[in-house]
């Protein structure tokens, strides 16, 4: 209690994030979360293989309306994700720092980079298409016409170094493009990914398009390698030896799989259009041409 005010102190609840919704973890276990000197932050939801693979329902539900939006819609949506940001800047700055051990002004750097890569995988909602598809030259009475579609549900691992900007860098580019998100937090500093949920719930976003949970990485990237409905991959977040243990679990129905970052992995660079391909497949349509 507050001397001065005589209130009591509310501490936040986390909560995962999944099909738009906030549950507790099915176990009803949290662990610790504490800033880079040690001192105690908050509890965490300690997600288990049932909440992944309820995720993952989730995500599969909220496919088919999710790809099937307009690519317009869809960087309207990421944009107002970012407008949302915007003006909760100065939270997410404190806790980014926390999480980091940054100091303010580097903390700050790292929110406005993160809002910004919003906007900036916003703009390319309905530009893609022009980077991964055309028409093909072929010999005969007819054409064809190569379109990138969303590969569907990606398993994300979000990266162990960047608890935001990391984080956004790579949820953005996979939901631009028509996918869904199983996110795996950043083990030891899950707070940001589990804020961002809060703004994600209010910007517009469908339910099930992201779904966050946080624990143990290694224990919830086991259950998502291996299920048959995950069809994507990207492990961000894994050192080698998990990623080698997860590829091989991958493998068993063909998931397409992104490495992981190097270590020394600079976040802040100019993103590329890596990421924006990595979850899409090629659709061609042949038609014929009358004479």
């Amino acid at each position: 209690m507050s001397e001065l005010t005589g209130r009591l102190s509310v501490f936040k609840t986390y909560k995962l994030y999944v099909g738009g919704k906030f549950p507790r973890s099915e176990s009803g276990r949290v662990y610790e979360v504490t800033d880079s000197k040690g001192t105690w932050l908050a509890n965490a939801p300690l997600a288990s293989r049932k909440d992944a693979r309820d995720a993952v329902v989730a995500a599969r539900k909220a496919f088919g309306g999710w790809s099937g939006a307009t690519a317009y819609n869809r960087g309207q949506i990421l944009y107002r994700i970012a407008e949302m940001l915007e003006g909760r800047r100065d939270q997410f700055t404190a806790e980014v720092a926390a999480a980091e051990g940054l100091s303010k002004a580097k903390a700050t750097a790292q929110v406005d980079a993160a809002i910004d890569r919003w906007v900036w995988y916003a703009g390319w909602s309905d530009k893609v298409a022009q980077i991964a598809g055309g028409t093909n030259p072929v010999a005969g009475p007819y054409f064809n016409v190569s379109a990138p579609e969303p590969t569907g549900v990606v398993a994300v691992l979000a990266p162990q170094e960047s608890s935001f900007l990391g984080l956004v860098s790579v949820i953005a580019p996979a939901i631009v493009t028509g996918n869904t998100v199983v996110v795996a937090a950043t083990e030891n500093a899950p707070l940001p990914a589990l804020s961002l949920a809060e703004v994600l719930a209010t910007s517009d976003l469908p339910g099930g398009v992201v779904n966050i949970l946080s624990g143990r990485t290694a224990e919830l990237s086991a259950p998502l390698a291996a299920h048959q409905d995950v069809n994507a991959l990207d492990l961000a977040g894994a050192d080698d030896e998990l990623a080698k243990d997860l590829e091989t679990a991958a493998a068993d129905n063909l998931k397409r799989v992104l490495r992981p970052a190097p270590a020394s992995a600079d976040w802040t660079a100019d993103p590329g259009t890596g990421r924006l391909l990595a979850f899409l497949e090629t659709k061609t349509v042949w038609h014929p041409m009358g004479v």
